[in-house]
């Protein structure tokens, strides 16, 4: 017999900082017009990005017709990545004329591992290179090594 599959009433995206879901702004107002609850989401996530303290993790949550869900968690942009690498809180306001900061092309690499599952691509040159358009929109110089 085939398996009954749940029917998908909506599916919400969100950034929240790993382990400190709460049900304030955007958590609760996103997840409570959808009829989920929102203090098991808090729970499930906390536990799931319990080692990402500090870092902002996408999270995808996959809404039912009987208010269950499900939610898949993604690696932190690169551009978070990329700022606590250099230690910095934001990038550059232009960054063809002020820099903040210097990364080799080893740690761009590093980062494009990390972030490998989410990107478009599954060869690490064309990953560095993703990466690396990102960190010269935030105004980081590339050096080789």
């Amino acid at each position: 017999m085939a398996k009954k599959t749940k029917k998908i009433i909506g599916i919400v995206k969100l950034q929240i900082e790993g382990g400190k879901a709460t049900p304030a702004p955007p958590v609760g107002p996103a997840l409570g017009q959808k009829g989920i609850n929102i203090m098991d989401f808090c729970k499930r996530f906390n536990a799931a990005t319990a080692g990402q303290e500090g870092f902002i993790v996408p999270v995808v949550i996959t809404v039912y017709e009987d208010r269950s869900f499900d939610f898949i968690t993604k690696t932190p942009p690169a551009s978070s990545l990329i700022k606590r690498l250099l230690k910095v809180d934001a990038g550059s306001p232009e960054p063809n004329k002020k820099k903040i900061g210097t990364l080799k092309r080893s740690q761009l690499a590093e980062i494009a591992k990390m972030k490998m599952k989410d990107l478009n691509t599954t060869d690490l040159d064309k990953a560095v290179k993703i990466i690396e358009g990102t960190a010269i929109n935030m105004g980081v110089t590339i050096i080789e090594g």
